[in-house]
Formats: C-alpha cells, structure tokens, sequence
C-alpha cells in the first residue's frame, strides 16, 4: 500500500442560505477551488460524501450529474452515504484507491444543498440518521437524542449548563476568524443559555445549523505530491472507521461514543501516535454536548472531564488541545455532506499555516473526527506534515 498525501483543498466560498445557487453549482465551486489549490491539470476518480440529496433536493444519482458538471464526463465517480459522517466515509475511499494504486490523482468531495425544504421536510430528512422505527416513529429528533445525552452526561459527570455554553462561545470566537463560516459572529454565555430552549438542556445556540456548502481534497501518492505540489504536502497517517447502534436505547453507556472510540483506536495505531502526539482537533460538534462526549471518547481526556476542561480554556486555540479551530458544526455551519471534508481541509490548512489569525502555533499534526447520527458512524482522520 502507498502512502497517501492531500496536496490540495477547497470549498464554496461562503456557507449559509445559498438560495441562488443549486447543489452542483457550490460543489463545482469547492472542487474546482480544490483542484486550482493542487495545481492538478486531470484528476483519476472521484468520491463525493453526501447524506441526502434525494430527500433535499430531489437529486439521486450525483456521480454522474456532478462529474458532468465539473467538466469531467466519463470520470468513475461515486456518491458514499454514512449520515452527517458521509464526507470521512468519502476521504478515506479516495485515501484507499490511491493507497491500493488504482488510481493516482483523486478527488474527495462532500456537498448538502438542505435549504430548498422547509423546516419540517429538513427534520425529516435529518431522522432517517436516526431509527426509523424505534426512535423516530415515537418522536425523537436529533435536538431530542443529543438532550438525552446531555441529561445523562449531567446526571452522572456533574456536567453544567455553562459548560455547554462554553463550547458554542469558544467555536463562535473561532469561527468569526473565518471567512466561509455561515454564523462568523461571537457570542456570550449568557446569550447562550437565554436562547430559547429546544430540548431541555440543549438551547437554540447549542444547535448547529442547517446549512448549504461543500468542499473538497486532492488526494494523490505522497511520492508523487513531494515532486508535484509546490505546497506542503499533508500526509494521511492514519484512519479508521466503525459503526455502533443506531439507537441511544441499545448502547450500554449513551455518554460514550463507542464508534468514535474504535475509529480513534484504528487511526492511532495506524500512525503510530497517541493523543498527547497531536496539535490541533476538528470534531463533530452538531450539538455542544457532542463536542464533549467526542473529545472523551477520543482519549483527550477523561470521561465526564471535558466540560471542566473546556471552561478551563483547555480547548481554546491557545490551550493545550485546541478543538474546532475553523469554528465548528456549530459557528461554520454543517451542510451534513459536506463537514467531514471541511475538516480535514481546517487540518490541512493548520499544519500548511495557511490558517490566518485561526492558526496554531507550530501544528504539525492534526486529527478530524466525523460521526452520523447520533454515533452510529464515525470516521477519524491523522494528518500530518510529511
């Protein structure tokens, strides 16, 4: 197997309410910004990371429909689906046809176009995520799963309110830095735990958005980036991938992430590091209580120690283990696709220090977490300067 590096990323300029513009238009944005960052002239193959497109936009079958559209008729080109973790699903097949050498210049895109539906249609496009049967027949949405599981983390850990809060300031701070971010604004506590409550503890500001976007990686053998790119190359060091019960109901222990654990455990061993060996984290905070059980669950720290960690400032950009630097689900946005691929191009910018007023001094490795619903997926990524 070869070793894999990105040499090139890229996404739609601004995340939101793209109303004027339709899901091809903002992925061919992110892949042609993608391609233009690599410097490529063709590329081999293509995996596009995308959850729902048929229930959102009335559009299957987007291998063919994007490839058309992005000039590259005939192109072998594949939709990968694993919920909101569907674009780490799609990085790490493109990661394996290079790896394999099937292929030599691929293309890892993600892309959700969610806001031609209205709320209910989003909501219910959101819960096939979900269990069908047993969750959402009764009810449950996710804002409902995640409160479930702030409950549960409070309940056993101490878990405050405030802490909560914490995550969503901290990613707002982050995220006003950054361009393309859908809500590039600061926040207060306060204004966090006066928004309106959705699912007791989870408030409005706890809740990432609904978000239009894409984004995209150039993926090719490390060798080759070394005498192609006239970037710095960032080489894939590890993955894994795993799954987990659909439904909270069936887990022993709903304030653990067993996915994401065993993904974690997959890339670590695969690059050959631990936690302490990595600089900067992207985690999939959809809700502020996820970003605490991810980081726990990835061995950052200890179980019920991330809500004491984050008001510490631990998880600031200048703390010790900085967490959603690019400003998260939460401040960027998360066009469901799309996200796993965005984070991995925040991680390549870092380690490149292209990330502007965003960037972590001296970051030499970085790691992304992606998960589908409420942990029935998750994707883990190590990247680091070759």
């Amino acid at each position: 197997m070869r070793d894999v590096a990105i040499i090139g990323v890229g996404a739609n300029p601004k995340w939101g309410e793209l109303w004027g513009q339709s899901l091809r238009d903002i992925f061919v944005e992110a892949a042609l910004a993608a391609i233009d960052d690599a410097g490529v002239d063709h590329v081999d193959g293509m995996y596009v990371g995308c959850m729902s497109s048929g229930l959102f936009a009335g559009q299957e079958h987007i291998g063919s429909l994007l490839a058309d559209y992005l000039g590259q008729r005939h192109l072998p080109a594949t939709r990968v689906e694993s919920a909101c973790a569907s674009g780490g699903a799609a990085v790490k097949m493109a990661a394996l046809e290079v790896a394999s050498g099937h292929s030599d210049i691929v293309l890892a895109g993600g892309v959700e176009k969610m806001t031609d539906v209205g709320g209910g249609d989003a909501t219910y496009a959101l819960g096939t995520a979900a269990d069908a049967e047993y969750e959402c027949y009764h009810g449950a949405t996710f804002p409902g799963l995640y409160a479930m599981i702030a409950r549960a983390h409070m309940d056993r850990y101490g878990t405050t309110p405030e802490m909560l809060a914490q995550v969503a300031v901290k990613n707002h701070d982050n995220g006003a830095l950054n361009a393309m971010a859908q809500y590039p604004f600061h926040i207060r506590a306060k204004q966090v735990l006066d928004s309106i409550m959705v699912a007791d503890p989870l408030h409005i500001l706890d809740c990432s958005p609904i978000t239009d976007g894409a984004a995209a990686a150039i993926l090719c053998p490390l060798e080759t980036a070394k005498k192609l790119s006239k970037k710095l190359p960032i080489k894939i060091a590890g993955f894994g991938h795993a799954t987990d019960t659909i439904q909270l109901a069936q887990r022993e222990d709903m304030t653990w992430l067993g996915a994401t654990a065993k993904a974690a455990e997959q890339a670590f061993e695969m690059a050959g590091v631990a936690p302490k060996d990595v600089d900067l984290f992207e985690v999939h905070d959809c809700f502020t209580i996820a970003e605490l059980v991810v980081i726990e669950s990835l061995g950052l720290v200890g179980k019920g120690e991330a809500g004491k960690a984050t008001l510490e400032g631990r998880t600031a950009r200048d703390g010790d283990l900085p967490v959603n630097t690019s400003g998260g689900l939460k401040s960027k946005g998360h066009p469901v696709g799309a996200t796993g691929v965005a984070q991995v191009m925040e991680v390549v910018k870092q380690l490149r220090g292209e990330a502007g007023e965003r960037q972590v001094a001296g970051a030499k490795r970085g790691l992304t977490q992606n998960m589908g619903g409420s942990g029935g997926s998750a994707v883990v990524h190590i990247l680091e300067v070759a």
